[in-house]
C-alpha cells in the first residue's frame, strides 16, 4: 500500500510539473525535428552562380528532398527526379584556366564547358570510374577504374591504361622454401613436357612485350591492397598506397529484434590496441616503367620514443627493441601544384605523435622536410585532424612554389606558408583563436576562412591576402555563420543559427557588413509558440585556476535551495558552449523543460572540448576522467556558491563520452552528485575503438596505467551513495552494449545498490525513434524528480 501511494505521488508530481510549470511536452520535444521543423542542410550553388540547391523537409515527409531557389529566395521548389538526373554534381574540379569543370556522377565521368554550357559524358559503364582530374594542359582526363589509373585523350577519345596492378605474385618472383624448390627442380628434371611448357610461356611473354612495348609493367600486390592511385598532372608519374591488412579480430553486436525472427550478428569495429594495418607509399614512373617504395627510415625523429614510456622503465628489452626500428607511418597525398612540377606529402606516425610535411621528388623518390610537428599527446586540431588518412587543409599559392597549410605550432591552429625555393616558413595568422577551415580565392590572391576570432562562442567568415595581414570579417550576425561561396565569389549562401534559433538559409553579397536576407522558414508553429531561452554564457574557476566556459539555464522565480543538473556533452572533442543551435537540440529543449520545472542547468565545455586550442584539447591525455571530470565537480561548486543551489540536490547526465563522465562522477564523487543518468556510456576504454582511444590513452599493452586511471570499471567499488541509471541501445556498434553489461556484472558482484539499467533493443549509438528518445528522457526526468526534489 505504501509503495502504491509513493508511485501515485510521483506520477502526480510529474503531471503537475508538466501541466503547470512548463508548457513543453516531453513526448513532443523528443520527436526532434518533427516537432521543431526540418531545417535546410548542405546548400550549394549551381555552377553558374544563379541558383541555390539544398536539402529540406518542410512538409514532414519520410525523407528530406532536394530543393532549389534563386538568389533572392523566390520560386523555392522541390527538384524533380528527372531534373536531378541531369544536374551537375556539386563535387567538381576546374581545369587550369577555369574554362571547364570535371566531375563524377553515378559512377560515370562528365565535363562541362562554362562558356558554351555544354555537358559531355565521357564514360557510360556499369562499373564506376572515380577520382577524375584534368591533366595540367587540360588535354587529358585521368581517372581510376577497377584499381588502375587510366587516361582519356580529349583530342581523339582514346583511352590508355597507365598502371597494371594485379593481385597475387609473379610466379618467377615467388620465393620458394627449400622443400618447394627441391620439388620443382625434381619435376623439371623428370618431365620434358614441363620444361617445354615453361619455355613456351617465357617465349609468349617476350613476344607480347616486344609487340606491345608501351604497356605498363605489372605490379603484383603480393597480398596487399592498392588505393589512393593518383596521376601526376603532367602524366609522368602515378603514386599509390599499398595496405597490408593485419586482419584484427572484429567485434560482433547481436541484433535481437529482426525481421527474420532470428538473432543476427552485426559486424563491427575492432578494439583499441588490435594489430594495425601497415602501409607503403609507391611511385610509378610511367616513361621509365619503374617503381619505388618510399623509405621512411631517415624521417627526423622517426626513432624517438614517446615520453610516457618513462613510466615503464622496468619493461623488458623486447618492449624497447621496437624503437630501434623506424616507427610505423602512413603517407597521404600528394598535393600537387597546378603544373605538377612540385608535390608535397604528409606523413603521420601511427602512434599519433608526429606529422611530417615533406616535399617529394618524384624522379628520385627523395623527400625533404618542410614542417615537422611533434606532440607528446597527439597530433590534432582544426585543419590538421586527428586521423591518419588525410593530408589536412593545404594547397599551393599562385606562384606554384609556395605551399600553405595549417599547424598548431603556437598552440592554436593557424595558417602558414612555406616557400619551397627559399625554404622560408611564415605564420600568416596569429592569436588565441583557431582557423577552422580555409581555402583560396579563384585568383589565389586571398584566403577565405572561418575562425572563432571573435570568441569561441561565435564563428565568422573572413577574407585575407595570401601574404597575411589584415583580416576582413564578412559575416556579422552573432552565432554560427556556415558559408558557401558562389563560384563567381560574388555572393554567399549562409547556413546560420543562434542559440535559440535553428538553422535557416540566408543570402548576402560577399562584402563586409552586407545585410543577410533569410530565404527559408523552417520552424513549426508548436516550436515558435514557446519562448526558448538564450542560455547565459558564463565562466567559473576550476580548482587549478583555469577559467572554464559553460552555458547556464536559470529557472524563474525560485529562491535558494533549488536543485540543479549538469549536462556533459559527448564526443570529448566537441564544443557545446556557443551561441548557435546545438547539435544536442533535444537536450537543449529538455534543459528548457528542466528550468521550467525549477532546475538550474549547467552545460560545460570541459577540458578536452573543441574550440579552445591545443592545450585544452590535450588536457585529458593519459587520464580521461581527470580534468574533464574535475571540471564537472568545480561546476557543481560554482552552482552552490554562486547560484544558491542546494549541494545535496545536484544531478549529472550525458551520453557517450558524457555518459562515461556521468558514471565516473557517481563512482568518484557521490558526495557531490546525488543522481546520475549515463547514456550509451564507455565503461572500459580498453573495449573502445582504436582511432579515437589510442590518440588519448595510447594502447592498453603499451600504457596500461592510462587505461586503469581512465576506465570507470576499475572504480566501481567506490559507488557507495547516490542513484545511477544506465541507458543503452542494444545494437550500438560504436559504444557497444557489452560496455554496460560488463559494468553491470561488476556492480552485481560487488553487491552495489541504487543502480539500474534501461535497454533499448532496436537502437544504436544515436537513437532513431521518437518513442525511444521519449522513454529514455522520461526515465532521466523521473530520476531527477524523485531524488532532487525531495
Amino acid at each position: 500500500m505504501k509503495l502504491q501511494f509513493t508511485l501515485l505521488a510521483i506520477l502526480l508530481t510529474l503531471s503537475i510539473s508538466a501541466q503547470n510549470l512548463s508548457t513543453l511536452n516531453l513526448q513532443e520535444i523528443m520527436k526532434g525535428n518533427e516537432f521543431i521543423g526540418e531545417q535546410p542542410s548542405n546548400p550549394y550553388w549551381d555552377i553558374n552562380s544563379q541558383d541555390i540547391y539544398f536539402y529540406w523537409n518542410p512538409n514532414n515527409e519520410l525523407m528530406s528532398s532536394l530543393y532549389k531557389t534563386d538568389i533572392n529566395g523566390r520560386d523555392t521548389v522541390k527538384v524533380s527526379e528527372e531534373e536531378q538526373m541531369d544536374l551537375i554534381s556539386p563535387y567538381y574540379s576546374y581545369n587550369k584556366d577555369r574554362t571547364a569543370i570535371l566531375y563524377s556522377k553515378d559512377g560515370d565521368l562528365f565535363t562541362y564547358d562554362l562558356a558554351t554550357k555544354i555537358k559531355t559524358q565521357i564514360t557510360n559503364t556499369l562499373d564506376s570510374e572515380s577520382s577524375p582530374q584534368f591533366s595540367a594542359d587540360g588535354s587529358k582526363i585521368y581517372y581510376n577504374f577497377q584499381n588502375n589509373a587510366y587516361a582519356w585523350d580529349s583530342k581523339n577519345g582514346s583511352i590508355t591504361q597507365l598502371t597494371d596492378f594485379k593481385t597475387g605474385s609473379e610466379r618467377k618472383d615467388k620465393k620458394l622454401n627449400d622443400q618447394e624448390q627441391w620439388l620443382e627442380d625434381d619435376q623439371l628434371e623428370h618431365f620434358e613436357i614441363l620444361k617445354y611448357e615453361e619455355k613456351v610461356s617465357d617465349a609468349r611473354k617476350a613476344s607480347r612485350e616486344l609487340q606491345s612495348p608501351n604497356r605498363p609493367k605489372t605490379i603484383y600486390l603480393e597480398g596487399k591492397n592498392v588505393s589512393q592511385i593518383t596521376v601526376n598532372p603532367n602524366g609522368k608519374y602515378v603514386t599509390y598506397r599499398l595496405t597490408k591488412n593485419a586482419n584484427p579480430t572484429g567485434t560482433k553486436v547481436p541484433d535481437f529484434v529482426t525481421t527474420s525472427g532470428y538473432v543476427e550478428d552485426l559486424r563491427s569495429r575492432v578494439k583499441v590496441g588490435s594489430p594495425e594495418n601497415s602501409y607503403d607509399f609507391g611511385i610509378y614512373n610511367i616513361e621509365k616503367d619503374t617503381f619505388h617504395i618510399i623509405d621512411t627510415k631517415d624521417f627526423p625523429g622517426i626513432y624517438d620514443k614517446p615520453e610516457y614510456l618513462k613510466n615503464y622503465v622496468e619493461k623488458d628489452s623486447a618492449f624497447n627493441d621496437q624503437f630501434k626500428k623506424p616507427r610505423a607511418v602512413i603517407i597521404n597525398g600528394p598535393v600537387y601544384n597546378s603544373d605538377g612540377s612540385k608535390a608535397v606529402v604528409v606523413a603521420r606516425s601511427m602512434d599519433n605523435k608526429d606529422r611530417w610535411i615533406m616535399s617529394l621528388d618524384l624522379e628520385s623518390a627523395a623527400l625533404s622536410l618542410i614542417d615537422h610537428q611533434r606532440d607528446q599527446a597527439w597530433i590534432g586540431g582544426p585543419g590538421i585532424e586527428s586521423w591518419n588518412f588525410t593530408t589536412g587543409n593545404m594547397g599551393w599559392l599562385a606562384d606554384g612554389v609556395t605551399l600553405w597549410f595549417q599547424s598548431e605550432e603556437t598552440g592554436y591552429s593557424h595558417l602558414y606558408s612555406y616557400n619551397t625555393a627559399t625554404k622560408k616558413k611564415k605564420q600568416l595568422t596569429k592569436g588565441k583563436f583557431e582557423i577552422l577551415d580555409a581555402s583560396l580565392s579563384n585568383d589565389k590572391r586571398h584566403f577565405y576562412f572561418t575562425s572563432n576570432e571573435v570568441g569561441p562562442a561565435e564563428q565568422h567568415f573572413y577574407k585575407m591576402k595570401v601574404e597575411g595581414g589584415k583580416r576582413t570579417k564578412i559575416t556579422s550576425m552573432p552565432g554560427n555563420n556556415d558559408v558557401s561561396l558562389s563560384p563567381d565569389e560574388k555572393n554567399i549562401v549562409l547556413r546560420y543559427s543562434y542559440s535559440n534559433k535553428p538553422w535557416e538559409l540566408y543570402t548576402m553579397p560577399n562584402q563586409a557588413g552586407a545585410e543577410a536576407k533569410r530565404i527559408t522558414k523552417s520552424t513549426s508553429e508548436a516550436f515558435d509558440n514557446y519562448q526558448w531561452r538564450d542560455p547565459e554564457l558564463v565562466t567559473f574557476k576550476a580548482a587549478d585556476g583555469t577559467s572554464v566556459p559553460a552555458r547556464l539555464y536559470k529557472p524563474k522565480g525560485v529562491s535558494n535551495g533549488k536543485p540543479a543538473v549538469i549536462f556533459v556533452h559527448g564526443a570529448g572533442y566537441l564544443q557545446n558552449v556557443h551561441s548557435w543551435w546545438s547539435s544536442y537540440y533535444r537536450e537543449y529543449m529538455f534543459h528548457n523543460l528542466l528550468a521550467d520545472n525549477g532546475y538550474t542547468v549547467l552545460d560545460i565545455d570541459y577540458r578536452g572540448s573543441a574550440g579552445y586550442g591545443r592545450d585544452w584539447r590535450t588536457a585529458i591525455y593519459r587520464h580521461m576522467g581527470g580534468k574533464d571530470l574535475s571540471d564537472q565537480v568545480d561546476g557543481a561548486k560554482y552552482l552552490v556558491e554562486k547560484l544558491g543551489v542546494d549541494k545535496d540536490k545536484i544531478g549529472i547526465y550525458g551520453g557517450s563520452y558524457g555518459g562515461f563522465i556521468s558514471i565516473f562522477a557517481m563512482f568518484n564523487h557521490n558526495d557531490v552528485f546525488n543522481s546520475g543518468a549515463a547514456l550509451r556510456s564507455v565503461t572500459d576504454w580498453a573495449h573502445y575503438n582504436h582511432g579515437y582511444t589510442s590518440n588519448i590513452l595510447n594502447t592498453p599493452v603499451m600504457d596500461p596505467e592510462a587505461y586503469k586511471k581512465s576506465s570507470p570499471i576499475y572504480f566501481a567499488d567506490n559507488f557507495n551513495a547516490g542513484n545511477l541509471v544506465m541507458l543503452h541501445g542494444m545494437v550500438d556498434r560504436n559504444v557497444q552494449f557489452q560496455d554496460v553489461v560488463r559494468l553491470s556484472q561488476r556492480l552485481i558482484e560487488l553487491g552495489k545498490k541504487n543502480w539500474d539499467v534501461a535497454i533499448f533493443p532496436m537502437e544504436g549509438h544515436g537513437f532513431q525513434h521518437a518513442s525511444s528518445w521519449a522513454d529514455e528522457y522520461r526515465r532521466i526526468f523521473e530520476l531527477f524528480e524523485e531524488n532532487l526534489k525531495n
